[in-house]
């Protein structure tokens, strides 16, 4: 099993900016993908963005230009940097790791968009 830790969730004013943390608990090399989650209060859980093992990179139209995904392999950590944040970018962001055949998913910290 891969075991996620996460961490940087907060308050942040709309405009400002947070970074997220994950570390992993096994080498990322042998992860097929990371990738972060949100779900907001009455909706869904979605893609914010993922990172494969070759380090290609995707994100959800809503944060693409704003978020950046990114890893370190040495310290099997991958980060969200989340800049100009919006009130609606307010939700619980799930790190998860997606080890064929099975998704692990962190604790999930809370991310408050608010003035």
């Amino acid at each position: 099993q891969v075991q996620l830790v996460e961490s940087g969730g907060g308050l942040v004013q709309p405009g400002g900016s947070l970074r997220l943390s994950c570390a992993a608990s096994e080498s990322l090399f042998a992860i097929n993908a990371m990738g972060w989650y949100r779900q907001a209060p009455g909706k869904q859980r979605e893609l914010v963005a993922r990172i494969s093992r070759t380090g290609d990179t995707s994100y959800a139209g809503s944060v693409k230009g704003r978020f950046t995904i990114s890893r370190d392999n040495a310290r099997k950590m991958v980060f969200l940097q989340m800049n100009s944040l919006k009130p609606e970018d307010t939700a619980v962001y799930y790190c998860n790791a997606w080890k064929v055949p099975s998704n692990y998913w962190g604790q999930g910290p809370q991310v408050t968009v608010s003035s």
